[in-house]
């Protein structure tokens, strides 16, 4: 019977080491966007710790303070969950091959797990264990050391772009005045010319917050400032010069807005949120036929030209809306996103956003 319970506790520890190992090589090292159990649940618990009083908060200043915590406490907090988790699975490892009390299994798992040397075990079962051991613990050190540079790396790149169109569009930032200060400052002509640098950006935000998912979570240096905003912004701004503004069609600015509505949805399967992978150019999108018509009359006083035949406009734009509006919503929902006109300032019926953090299907947030 003894020896069937120290095979169990060998067996037990070894399946919590490598489960620990794989969700460390899925997290840091594997480029794709893999829903990792551990790693899912550590954001979960420390997302409700933080979500929690941000929603009642009384202010988005005090509301963007807390969240702006939740990614770095996430990163701090995860290599010490993946430490302890390994430490326990060694410790059952010990106790399987040595005549040790629980204290002694533990106090020579942390030595060796730490490199501290102050316990040890003179078998060459144990040795074995413990330079296995020490060794797990070095890497999972150097694993952190390479994931951080890198992941902040891909958050400056995106916040360079984020910050940029603070010039073009204003903040908050809004499509009409974005399009509005183009034709202004620089003429109609190079409404057809700025696309290609933003269809990048999607692509990199696309690989880099599936590969990195608490990127999502990282707020702007500006509390006004948001990538989903930003994202949201572009993607009207070019919607509404392909269906609206009276140029001929851009091809750039097209593949721009489907480079957008890819990146976003990719970012949403990551977090499980629901949405029509092929929806018809009538489905209802978030926008109303009112808004669209203060727009255009917005961009007619700044001298945009327009299309004559606003109908055909207005079935244009929802047209290309439609691909984003759901996706970007629910993003802008989950991130707490600031405020921002056709972005964050409308909400999502109660119970669309499920599992956007547990992935378990019941409703996780209230937008």
């Amino acid at each position: 019977m003894e020896t069937i319970l120290r095979i169990l506790s060998f067996a037990l520890g070894a399946y919590i080491v490598w489960v620990t190992i794989i969700s460390a090589i899925k997290t840091f090292i594997l480029p794709r966007n893999y829903n990792v159990l551990l790693t899912r649940v550590v954001h979960q618990s420390l997302f409700a710790l933080f979500a929690f009083p941000a929603r009642r908060a009384a202010t988005f200043e005090r509301r963007d303070k807390i969240m702006s915590l939740y990614a770095p406490v996430t990163l701090f907090v995860l290599p010490f969950v993946l430490l302890i988790c390994i430490h326990i699975g060694f410790v059952f490892m010990y106790l399987a091959i040595e005549p040790l009390s629980l204290y002694q299994a533990f106090r020579l798992s942390g030595s060796s797990l730490l490199t501290l040397g102050f316990s040890m075990q003179d078998t060459p079962g144990a040795l074995l264990l413990e330079f296995a051991e020490a060794a797990i613990g070095m890497i999972m050190v150097a694993l952190l050391i390479a994931y951080l540079p890198t992941m902040y790396s891909a958050f400056s790149r995106r916040e360079m772009m984020v910050a940029k169109l603070e010039v073009r569009a204003g903040a908050p930032p809004s499509a009409v005045e974005m399009i509005a200060r183009i034709v202004r400052a620089r003429g109609i002509d190079y409404l057809g010319e700025m696309w290609e640098p933003w269809e990048d950006w999607f692509t990199e935000i696309e690989e880099s917050h599936t590969s990195f998912s608490i990127l999502v979570f990282f707020r702007s240096p500006q509390p006004n400032r948001s990538w989903v905003s930003a994202a949201g912004t572009i993607l009207d701004s070019a919607a509404l010069i392909e269906s609206t503004v009276d140029i001929p069609f851009n091809v750039q600015c097209a593949l721009t807005i489907r480079a957008g509505f890819i990146a976003l949805r990719h970012i949403a399967n990551f977090f499980n949120i629901p949405y029509d992978p092929a929806p018809n150019p009538d489905d209802p999108i978030s926008i109303s036929r009112e808004e669209f018509d203060d727009a255009c009359a917005q961009l007619e006083a700044e001298g945009v030209p327009l299309v004559e035949d606003r109908d055909q406009a207005w079935r244009d734009f929802a047209g290309w809306r439609v691909n984003y509006d759901r996706v970007l919503l629910a993003l802008a929902a989950l991130t707490m996103a600031p405020y921002a006109p056709w972005v964050s300032d409308r909400s999502l019926p109660r119970g669309l956003v499920k599992s956007a953090v547990n992935g378990r299907g019941r409703e996780t947030l209230e937008v």
